[in-house]
C-alpha cells in the first residue's frame, strides 16, 4: 500500500475521508448526533483539529484516498479556539458543559514535553479492515522515531485501541463527562 504526504490540493479529499470515517465514531456522534449537523460541521472540526498538518508536511493519505492521518509535529497545535466555537455552535445545550469538561481533561493528559500528536486518523468505511490504518501509522511513526520523540493521541473509538497498542501506544487514562463516551489518552514512548 502506498502512503504519501498530502499536499494542499489533497485537503478536500482528505477531509472527506475523515468525515466518512468518523460518521460512526462514538465521541463524534455523541457530540453531533443529528446527521445533517454532523455533515455540515465535521469538515470544519477536522480542519481545526488537525488541518495545520497539511502545511507542515505531516498529513498522510493512503492510495485512492482510502485513509488519512493528520499528525502535528512538536510545537504544532490544534486551533483550540476554533474547536470550542464550532462545538459551542453545533452541539446541543444539554452536552455543552460536558464538552467543556472533556476539553479540560484532554489538556491535562496532553504531554508538556515536545511530542508528535495524532489528532485524527480515519479510514473510509468501505476500506476498513484492509490494513490502511496500520500502514498510515507505520509511515508516520518513522518520522516520530527519527526525531526520537514521544507520540500522543486520544482514542475516541474502543475498536481502535488494539491498533494503537500494536504500534506501541499505551492507555494512560480515561476521559469522560456526563453521558459522553469514554475517550482514552494514549502515549508512545520515544524510540
Amino acid at each position: 500500500m502506498i502512503i504519501k504526504t498530502a499536499m494542499a490540493p489533497d485537503q478536500a479529499g482528505a477531509i472527506g475521508v475523515l468525515t466518512l470515517a468518523f460518521s460512526t465514531d462514538p465521541m463524534a456522534r455523541w457530540s453531533l448526533p443529528d446527521p445533517a449537523k454532523y455533515l455540515a460541521a465535521f469538515p470544519s472540526i477536522a480542519k481545526a483539529f488537525g488541518g495545520s498538518a497539511f502545511g507542515k508536511g505531516t498529513a498522510y493519505i493512503a492510495d485512492g484516498f482510502t485513509g488519512v492521518a493528520l499528525w502535528l509535529p512538536p510545537g504544532a497545535k490544534s486551533d483550540e479556539e476554533a474547536l470550542k466555537q464550532l462545538f459551542d455552535k453545533n452541539t446541543d445545550d444539554r452536552i455543552k458543559e460536558d464538552m467543556e469538561v472533556i476539553f479540560e481533561k484532554m489538556e491535562k493528559f496532553h504531554p508538556t514535553e515536545p511530542h508528535w500528536y495524532l489528532p485524527m486518523i480515519g479510514v473510509d468505511p468501505a476500506h476498513q479492515g484492509s490494513g490502511t490504518g496500520s500502514a498510515l501509522m507505520t509511515e508516520a511513526l518513522m518520522a516520530v522515531d527519527r526525531d526520537g520523540s514521544i507520540a500522543y493521541l486520544e482514542s475516541s473509538n474502543p475498536r481502535n485501541i488494539s491498533l494503537y497498542e500494536r504500534h506501541g501506544f499505551e492507555v494512560i487514562g480515561e476521559i469522560q463527562s456526563g453521558s459522553s463516551p469514554v475517550l482514552r489518552p494514549m502515549l508512545r514512548k520515544a524510540r
